[in-house]
């Protein structure tokens, strides 16, 4: 079995990785007694410095003389010991001039932890996470947070607000961007992958940062899709799939946590002593420190959870939210909360006692300075160039591909080249990109320029991304008309999608589809590129395109990726980690839905729409290759199984097209009866696995019982006995069938 079948099988989201954790509690914390030594010198004021985090960046958009200002300012409170940590700060030479501020003149030496948004790369941009996750590879993706954290601790960064953990399934929200997308098993996998690369074996390494697993919890199921809103689940859906990933990110041993917005039943997460108290600090044993999101802790007084900012300050920090990120409430509250004895100074140096720990474990207390002349030589290195490429190639789906007319032959003599994205170099950054830079991005035409040198490109933008109606259409016709094929470039801006950016609809705006409507009157070959933060519904696309190639927002080397994958030099194999509705009207829309007792049928008096199929685009997992495969040979042992054992699976897999490929061997499992109803599909294994034309792999998976467990009534975990149906392919809805029977019951 290979390494990545054995981390699948390891990986069970709730209790089979490793007890690599922050949260082992069966020996003191390294550095201890010098923590408590230091702890019981420090006053009040000195302690709740520590759990204040306030800005650190110098804004380029104001005079020189306020900039001074502002940083004299920021180095005067860290001086006097008000200042735990920092949002914002970037440059090693400017973070070392706080961090002397710090080690050299506050009253204890104590260094700054510094905070960024390193959320899928520093300089060097990979892929959004949601693309990152359509590759189905988690040691690739634990490749490529190794290089951000490389690049941002050379330039003095020491903690990432990364990896996001929420599961969406609703693509209005504009935040699924940064997520793994719609199915927490994929989701689990991922985070534990980017936790892994961040913080390594050792976090206090020289190219190492601390991870924060966000948003802690629920942040990525609102009501109607819009970014801060309401959160109303089920416990059994609370637990089954939104805690169990961030289970996963703790297992994995992830240092700190990051509050939601929302609220979860009534009860904001910035002040919910249940997901921190009882599940996090209690039933997990998490011993890392937990981060509010940017003000959210005044901001339970607009939630109607909390009188004023000092009933707020107090409820997060009995919650167990140790840091304020930029909401000043313990900065100017807990004094006097504690001096009228509603928080007790314990609760505060038990805060404090953790962030002191984190500070500890990075190792600022013997070596706080970044070495700077490395920042240099680190940022956008050519190897990490090199693996920011082939991950952007390994996220790209092919959706459709009609008369095989991709990959696109490099013998093509005129090639029209269209679309208001051809030339951007922003936009395929996508969100989140903090410190990328736009000067860095191969654009689309400068990819298929350096790949095609003896090829004409002819070019038209045809319209603005957005925008009341298309003014350049002419021009992309007479383009078209002119060439043999045509590469069409459409979807988001990358201010369409990320935080903030949520959309009542996420149908292509109208100029483009009038654009995308007015080329394929041609009858020329289109071939649609979409660079997107999120699935969009595409039914004009589906229905006319040639080929259709999802690149997402694919980061710094997006034009060579996408070059490399039209014309065959790299055989697509990603698959989608969230569905592509038909119309927004469908959403919330997943693969791993539950059955009602009126399915749908031709009967008018089921579960359907009159107006549009009642199935997605296309479905979490799909995606097709420039090859063929075929399996055969599915096989299970043992046919029974106890609960707390496991299974194997074995499956031939057959290369029956014309060249080499990569194909993502997808294991899914129904309990078709249960006391609680279950998901029509669930995702429980995966393996990417290259296969040579002609050839055939045998894929083998081992695969716990656990998997099969859920929630019941009584809120108790578990494993009841009976038959497992067991589904395995290239997507949900295909493959071979299968079944195993369970033959005793856990509870826990």
């Amino acid at each position: 079995m290979s390494p990545f079948k054995n981390l699948i099988a390891a990986t069970a989201i709730l209790l089979m990785l490793s007890a690599r954790t922050s949260g082992d509690s069966t020996s003191p914390p390294p550095h201890q007694a010098r923590i408590a030594e230091l702890l019981a010198r420090m006053s009040l004021q000195e302690k709740i410095g520590q759990l204040n985090m306030r800005g650190g960046g110098q804004p380029m958009d104001v005079n020189p003389g306020m900039r001074d200002q502002n940083l004299n300012e920021l180095l005067g409170e860290i001086r006097s010991g008000a200042v735990g940590s920092l949002l914002g700060a970037n440059g090693a030479d400017y973070i070392n001039k706080l961090q002397r501020c710090a080690v050299e003149e506050s009253p204890h030496k104590i260094p700054l932890l510094v905070g960024n948004d390193v959320i899928h790369g520093f300089r060097t941009i990979f892929p959004i996470p949601l693309g990152e996750a359509a590759t189905f590879q988690p040691e690739l993706i634990e490749r490529a947070a190794t290089v951000a954290a490389r690049e941002a601790r050379a330039a003095g960064t020491n903690w990432t607000f990364a990896p996001m953990i929420d599961v969406c399934r609703d693509a209005r929200w504009g935040r699924i961007a940064e997520t793994a997308g719609e199915d927490h098993y994929l989701g689990a996998l991922m985070a534990a992958a980017r936790v892994r690369g961040f913080q390594g074996d050792r976090v206090d390494a020289p190219d190492r940062v601390l991870a924060c697993g966000k948003h802690y919890v629920a942040y990525g199921a609102p009501e109607g899709g819009r970014d801060y809103n309401t959160v109303d689940v089920s416990m059994q859906t609370l637990h089954e799939v939104h805690l169990a990933t961030f289970h996963t990110a703790v297992r994995a041993g992830v240092a700190s946590m990051m509050t939601s917005f929302n609220e979860i039943n009534g009860v904001p997460a910035s002040g919910n002593e249940y997901v921190m108290r009882t599940v996090l600090r209690g039933d997990w044993a998490f011993g890392g420190f937990v981060v509010s999101d940017y003000n959210a802790i005044p901001e339970m007084i607009l939630h109607g959870y909390a009188a004023d900012r000092a009933d707020a300050a107090a409820k997060a920090l009995r919650a167990g939210v140790d840091i304020d990120m930029c909401g000043f409430a313990y900065r100017d509250e807990l004094a006097g909360l504690v001096a009228s004895g509603r928080v007790s100074e314990k609760l505060i140096d038990e805060s404090v006692n953790r962030v002191l720990r984190a500070k500890a474990s990075l190792g600022l207390f013997e070596s706080p300075y970044s070495d700077s002349s490395l920042e240099k030589r680190t940022l956008l290195a050519a190897e990490h160039r090199a693996l920011a490429r082939d991950i952007a190639r390994r996220s790209m789906v092919l959706l459709k591909n009609n008369k095989e007319l991709l990959p696109l032959p490099k013998s093509i003599k005129r090639l029209a080249l269209i679309g208001p994205l051809i030339d951007s170099r922003r936009d395929p950054l996508g969100t989140w990109a903090c410190y990328g830079e736009d000067q860095n991005v191969v654009t689309v035409r400068a990819g298929l320029a350096a790949a095609l040198p003896q090829t004409e490109i002819l070019t038209a933008r045809g319209c603005d991304v957005r925008g009341e109606s298309p003014f350049g259409v002419d021009e992309a016709v007479v383009a078209a008309n002119a060439a043999e094929a045509v590469v069409l470039v459409l979807g988001e801006s990358e201010d369409m999608s990320g935080e903030g950016h949520s959309r009542a609809s996420i149908e292509l705006p109208a100029p483009q589809l009038a654009l995308a409507k007015s080329l394929f009157d041609t009858g020329k070959p289109c071939v649609v590129v979409l660079l997107t933060g999120r699935p969009l519904a595409i039914p004009t696309l589906a229905e006319s395109a040639g080929a259709i190639l999802c690149a997402w927002h694919p980061g710094t080397e997006c034009g060579h990726a996408i070059a490399d994958v039209l014309l065959g030099d790299f055989n697509p194999a990603g698959r989608l980690p969230a569905t592509f509705p038909r119309a927004t009207g469908q959403i919330p829309i997943h693969y791993n839905h539950k059955n009602t007792g009126r399915p749908p049928t031709a009967d008018r008096y089921t579960s359907k729409y009159i107006d549009v199929a009642w199935t997605p685009q296309y479905s979490f997992g799909f995606g097709l290759s420039y090859t063929t495969f075929a399996y055969s040979d599915l096989r299970v042992e043992p046919a029974t199984v106890d609960a707390d054992g496991s299974i194997r699976i074995s499956v031939n897999v057959a290369n029956t097209g014309r060249r080499d490929g990569e194909e993502v061997v997808q294991v899914y499992f129904r309990d078709p009866i249960a006391s609680r109803t279950r998901p029509v599909r669930q995702l429980c294994a995966f393996e990417r696995v290259a296969i040579a034309v002609g050839q055939s792999k045998c894929v083998e998976f081992s695969i716990s019982a656990d998997l099969f467990a859920f929630y019941n009534w009584d809120m108790k975990r578990v494993v009841e006995p009976g038959e497992i149906e067991l589904y395995v392919g290239g997507n949900p809805a295909d493959g071979l069938k299968t079944s195993v029977q369970v033959i005793d019951a856990i509870a826990r």
